[in-house]
């Protein structure tokens, strides 16, 4: 078994290549997720790199997703994600795999001193300028706080999430690499027709979009309409597509973070 010390780093080109055309070998199965997840290694012209692959044939049918896969949403997130130019999605691709079709996903390694921007932090140790989202106590009673950092690398996920209506944003599902980009993964229940948005990351609800946000936005919307539109439909449904893009368009003629609905769970379970 090939083992590998240091992720190496790859622009996106040579990722995506990697991931499509590498050879796989399957190291072991995550056995925290839902759905079938593995962890295995792709090889290609010399260069070794670690792969999340989620297998199609692992997926467990959910109700309010009837269409479509839960890889080919995965790959939609990042297809989204591409076009903002904002890198909140590590490069995935679905492609064949040692069980068949299924989304793999650059693996990203998070540096033991990267820091923390979204967790339960003891309540007398919020660092300055954090958002609280909810309160908690620890088996013994101690006051903790579900929070995040008032971070503008988490701000641009929040609107991507409002964009591909996440309905899963935990703090588990967002990363720090080693270059300090802030990732987010775990993409599968997405995209739903229906509004679904659950997520930690609530500390700018109804607040102003930032200027940058606006602009992708609005390149975002004709993008929908066209190339990426295209690309979409091969993984979700017309009517899928046709909701993202009123979302967008939401987005812009508020102008604001989206609130937390009164009509479903605004945190996901569990938070982190």
């Amino acid at each position: 078994m090939t083992r590998l010390d240091v992720q190496p780093v790859l622009d996106e080109g040579d990722a995506l290549r990697l991931l499509r055309h590498g050879e796989f070998e399957l190291e072991g199965r995550l056995v925290d997720a839902s759905n079938t997840t593995l962890r295995g290694f792709l090889t290609l012209d010399g260069v070794t790199a670690r792969c999340v692959y989620k297998p199609v044939r692992g997926e467990r049918p959910l109700w309010d997703f009837p269409d479509g896969t839960l890889a080919g949403r995965e790959v939609s997130a990042y297809l989204v994600s591409r076009s903002t130019g904002w890198r909140v999605v590590p490069p995935t691709v679905l492609r064949d795999g040692p069980l068949g079709p299924g989304a793999c996903q650059l693996w990203i390694d998070e540096p033991d001193d990267g820091g923390s921007v979204v967790g339960f932090v003891p309540v007398f140790e919020l660092p300055i300028g954090w958002f609280r989202i909810a309160s908690a106590r620890d088996e013994e009673g101690n006051a903790y706080a579900l929070a995040h950092a008032d971070d503008p690398r988490l701000a641009r996920m929040a609107v991507f999430d409002a964009v591909i209506n996440n309905a899963d944003r935990k703090g588990g599902h967002v990363l720090v690499g080693a270059d300090g980009q802030v990732f987010g993964v775990d993409h599968g229940v997405s995209f739903n027709v229906d509004d679904k948005l659950r997520t930690v990351l609530w500390g700018w609800t109804e607040a102003r979009l930032p200027g940058e946000a606006v602009e992708v936005l609005r390149r975002l919307g004709p993008a929908l309409e066209g190339p990426l539109g295209e690309q979409l439909a091969v993984h979700l449904t017309v009517t899928e597509i046709s909701r993202t893009r009123e979302r967008v368009a939401r987005l812009l003629a508020t102008g604001r973070f989206p609130g937390p609905s009164e009509d479903w769970p605004a945190v996901p379970w569990p938070p982190i």
